[in-house]
């Protein structure tokens, strides 16, 4: 059987411009040699993001909702942020917007999975954590904007993956993180059964 795996390939880039400088990430405009010709590729130049899958003693998971404007929807989502602290290690990243999010710490940490969130229009991965042994953060974060009315919910993780089979929850890093945790726990208990 073929190993599946994602190839770099690195076309000569003729030009790379800035189109907009925004607060979170730039917008750019790429011209590629590509075949026998030149395309233009425009993208979101981001950052990277970190998304963290905390299960309880019981195999519930930690969901939060929260309004996203770009959609028009307060979303169930995984606690996630960005890795916009210059140098900041993904799991280091992962561990603070948990506890800055929903006020949760964890003893036990894994890398789940790594995905591209939106390969044609943005350059975004995101790193999705395991994180288990829960308990409440020393201190509480005050939330503002978006994130001051967050609902947070533990919700049995079968039912948050039935939820995205359904159709009934949308969000890409969610759905990626409740199959990729579910799977990895179905594989585990198999292993140790």
């Amino acid at each position: 059987m073929t190993q599946l795996q994602d190839e770099p390939f690195a076309p000569e880039v003729i030009s790379s411009d800035l189109i907009h400088n925004g607060w979170v990430w730039d917008v750019r405009s790429d011209r590629i040699r590509y075949g026998d010709g030149e395309i233009v590729r425009e993208y979101v130049a981001h950052t990277g993001a970190v998304a963290i899958v905390a299960l309880d003693e019981d195999d519930r998971v930690l969901l939060i909702q929260q309004y996203r404007h770009p959609i028009r929807h307060r979303d169930w989502e995984l606690p996630a942020g960005l890795l916009d602290v210059p140098g900041e290690d993904p799991l280091c990243a992962a561990r603070r917007e948990l506890a800055e999010e929903t006020d949760i710490t964890a003893e036990n940490w894994e890398h789940l999975v790594s995905s591209w969130t939106t390969p044609g229009g943005n350059d975004e991965m995101i790193h999705v954590f395991l994180a288990t042994g829960i308990s409440a953060a020393e201190v509480a974060h005050a939330r503002e904007a978006e994130e001051a009315d967050i609902r947070v919910e533990w919700v049995p993780l079968a039912e948050a993956a039935d939820a995205v089979l359904a159709g009934r929850m949308h969000n890409g890093i969610l759905s990626i993180g409740v199959l990729a945790a579910e799977r990895r726990l179905r594989l585990q208990r198999h292993d140790k059964g």
